[in-house]
Formats: C-alpha cells, sequence, structure tokens
C-alpha cells in the first residue's frame, strides 16, 4: 500500500508574521494523504495545515498564531474541507468481482443435479 499526498488548498495572506512581522509572506498550505493500494485508492480523514513564511523561511506554529491569524485559518480550513471522502475501486476490483461470481455460478451449476 502506497501513499500520496494531495495539496487541497494554498492561500496567500496579508497578516502580519509573528516572526519577521512582514506583511506579505505568509501562506497557508493545507493537504491530504491519499492511500493507494492494487484495489482502491481512498483519502484519510485528516487534513494537515501548515503555515509558512517566505519572508523568513519559517514554519510558523499554532502556538505563535494572533487571532488574525487564527480566524484566516478557520475561514480557509473550511473551503479545504470541501473535498469529500470518497472511495475509487480500480478496474483489478472488478475483474476479481467478476471472477468470483462466474465461479460461484460454476459452483452451483455443478452442484444442482439437473432434472
Amino acid at each position: 500500500m502506497s501513499s500520496k499526498i494531495n495539496t487541497l488548498h494554498t492561500a496567500r495572506l496579508k497578516n502580519n508574521c509573528p516572526t519577521c512581522f512582514g506583511t506579505d509572506g505568509l501562506e497557508f498550505t493545507f493537504t491530504q494523504a491519499e492511500k493507494e493500494s492494487p484495489l482502491y485508492k481512498k483519502p484519510t480523514a485528516e487534513i494537515e495545515s501548515k503555515l509558512y513564511c517566505h519572508t523568513c523561511k519559517n514554519d510558523i506554529y499554532p502556538v505563535n498564531w494572533t487571532e488574525d491569524i487564527e480566524r484566516v485559518f478557520d475561514y480557509n480550513k473550511k473551503i479545504a474541507e470541501t473535498n469529500k471522502q470518497y472511495l475509487k475501486v480500480k478496474p483489478l476490483f472488478y475483474v476479481l468481482v467478476i471472477v468470483a461470481i462466474v465461479l460461484v455460478a460454476a459452483i452451483v451449476y455443478l452442484l444442482i443435479p439437473t432434472i
């Protein structure tokens, strides 16, 4: 089983950075992991977020966030959560289901005596 990270939403902020006090470098990134097996693809329920300042080249952790940054975070998280959970099956799944149905039909056909 492999895993892939998908970026759901990216937003640039005009708020002051708590570290360098720059107003044009903050960026929120919301990501979601997607697990993939030979039979299906399914995203995890957890959405991860990251606040990065391009001016001072630092990650800004939630402990340092101001109320303004938290409000903008809540708004952008609602936008990122619009990606719903889904289960995408692959062609191998359909092949296995068809083979199973054919096998059950063959066994029933052979075991039931003909009249």
